[in-house]
């Protein structure tokens, strides 16, 4: 800590040198888990296609879909008829219930007819029905899909890490840190800006700083945003006094604050046995007031004299781009009297500007609007914002590997050893873990038992491989010996999709299937990269004579597999 007393100390620069020292450990300390949650919502950005890719099961059912698509007329009448299977389905098999809930079709009328109910426990349970004959349809019956997290894998660990709760507060205390590292590396580089426009290649040391410099710089706006919104989204678990101080802390406390929340006005059981009436009238009025096709029809207390009726729209592609919010239409009807009790427009927000505040905040963070296009430039900048955090955390490295100050006492070297190791398997192993993710969906069995489950297990035992085996090898060898697994990973995906499924990449471009396509195309560019960064490793001795002293040191420690030499400045 002395190092730390001396930069706080007074004297000209003093403060400047405190923002420093916070912006070194701090980032260092959470570069690790920031790079993974970025790059993992970098790659979330494209959920559906990753899902589209990883389900090569429904290529044929959606292309066949497409072609048997009705005229408009044929649609209300199969509308009609879904509707009336969906109730004669869920009055014979679950009267009791305290919700129905019915998605009759797709926007375009088509597509697949679901049922949904809470069961007794509570849970939120479903079934799909023919919509030729309104039957259930047998599971055993069904084609043989594969069971996948697909590309919501990449969501759930972006936000929550698959630990729940706990995962939440983790990601918020880390976007909180990047906060404070955003802040105060603005302050310590007093000339960030005009280092932007300033690359040195092959100066060791330099050249990182320059690059960490430029996609800081790049996308300094863009990385504020996403970490305050990030924030945000969660601001009632973050900061739960107001909603404890008014509702109370219990589960039942919480559950009616979100009802609250969600569907006010919500009324209580009458206890007067009413049945449900035709539904079609009011899915038909409901459409015309929201101005959407439907895409749920939502009965509270079926039977009951309070029961009403919400029709709920489906949004337009078109529509999203052009409005922050991406709520949906929604229309709610007393089921006794058909009265409209409340009409929410899309884009609109029930619970106030609060919430559509919020809302508009959500938006902003995962980027439901603007379509593909502003979809390819969160890609792009959450790609570099994961490059700021890996050359920073690279960085840290390069410049204490033989400068470093006893800053651990006995134990610097085996902290700074390690902390290589976790540098080789947070940035590269991360990427490994991620392709892997992919081959697990191509070669676990189709009816495996919880095979998402597996998929999952794959991810992080690769990912935990990764560290063990960066903790067992010098640095510069762990570093080429998992860019290299990357690289084949990454360039054989392709061949492996090809003998799993029989699709290949020319067979998506001939047919359009762009989603297939890119999933490929970025697996490959990665690939291409991590070919690159080993060629860059393996540069021959002779160039780096060539340098001045202290840069072929800075790239000796990088390249050189002296183990002595690797203990010594670890």
């Amino acid at each position: 800590m002395a190092q730390s007393k001396n930069e706080f100390g007074a004297g000209k620069g003093s403060f400047r040198q405190a923002q420093a020292w916070l912006h070194t450990w701090c980032g260092l300390w959470f570069s690790w888990l920031l790079y993974a949650v970025f790059l993992t919502g970098t790659l979330a950005v494209f959920e559906e296609p990753i899902t589209h890719w990883m389900t090569p099961e429904h290529h044929a059912h959606e292309q066949a879909e497409a072609r048997s698509a009705g005229s408009a007329q044929e649609v209300e009448s199969s509308l009609s008829q879904r509707l009336q299977w969906g109730m004669a389905y869920m009055k014979r098999q679950h009267p009791g219930a305290g919700m129905w809930e019915l998605w009759p079709a797709d926007a375009q009328g088509g597509g697949d007819l679901r049922v949904y109910w809470f069961d007794a426990n509570g849970q939120y349970a479903a079934v799909q029905l023919d919509p030729k004959s309104g039957n259930a349809v047998d599971a055993a019956e069904a084609p043989k899909v594969r069971q996948t997290e697909g590309g919501h894998h990449f969501v759930d660990f972006h936000y929550q890490l698959h630990a729940g709760q706990v995962g939440l507060w983790i990601v918020g205390i880390a976007a909180l840190a990047m906060l404070v590292a955003l802040v105060s590396g603005v302050i310590t580089h007093r000339r960030i800006f005009k280092d932007f426009f300033t690359f040195r290649s092959s100066k060791g040391q330099r050249s990182w700083l320059d690059m960490h410099n430029a996609v800081a710089v790049l996308t300094l706006p863009f990385q504020f945003m996403i970490a305050y919104t990030g924030i945000a989204i969660s601001c009632s678990t973050f900061m739960p006094a107001g909603i404890a101080a008014y509702y109370g802390s219990s589960a039942e406390a919480l559950k009616s604050f979100q009802v609250a929340l969600n569907e006010p006005g919500k009324p209580q059981r009458s206890g007067q046995p009413m049945p449900v009436p035709d539904l079609e009238p009011l899915v038909l009025r409901g459409q015309e007031l929201i101005g959407q096709p439907v895409r749920a029809v939502v009965i509270d207390y079926p039977g009951d004299a309070a029961a009403r009726v919400g029709v709920y729209g489906w949004n337009a592609a078109d529509d999203l781009n052009k409005r922050l919010s991406s709520t949906s239409g929604m229309a709610m009807f007393s089921a006794a009297t058909g009265e409209l009790q409340q009409l929410r427009l899309p884009g609109d927000v029930s619970g106030g500007a609060a919430s559509l505040t919020q809302s508009v905040i959500g938006g902003l963070h995962m980027a439901t609007y603007g379509g593909f296009p502003l979809k390819w430039v969160y890609f792009v900048c959450g790609l570099a914002g994961s490059a700021m955090m890996a050359t920073g955390a690279i960085l840290f490295m390069v410049k204490r590997r033989s400068k470093h100050q006893g800053e651990f006492g006995a134990s610097t070297s085996t902290v700074y050893r390690m902390i290589e190791a976790v540098n080789v398997a947070a940035i590269v192993g991360l990427g490994i873990a991620c392709v892997g993710f992919l081959w697990a969906n191509r070669l676990l069995p189709i009816e495996l038992s919880q095979r998402s489950r597996w998929e999952l297990v794959a991810f992080f035992a690769l990912w935990i491989l990764a560290l063990l085996h960066a903790l067992l090898r010098s640095p510069p060898i762990a570093w080429r010996d998992q860019m290299t697994a990357l690289a084949a990973l990454c360039l054989l995906l392709p061949v492996l999709n090809f003998l799993t499924t029989g699709d290949h990449l020319a067979a998506y471009l001939l047919e359009g299937d762009w989603e297939s396509a890119g999933v490929e195309l970025f697996a490959i560019a990665v690939g291409v990269a991590a070919v690159a960064a080993l060629a860059w490793m393996r540069r021959p001795k002779a160039v780096r004579k060539k340098m001045p002293r202290e840069v072929s040191k800075d790239l000796s420690a990088v390249v050189d597999a002296d183990a002595a030499k690797q203990g010594s400045l670890s």
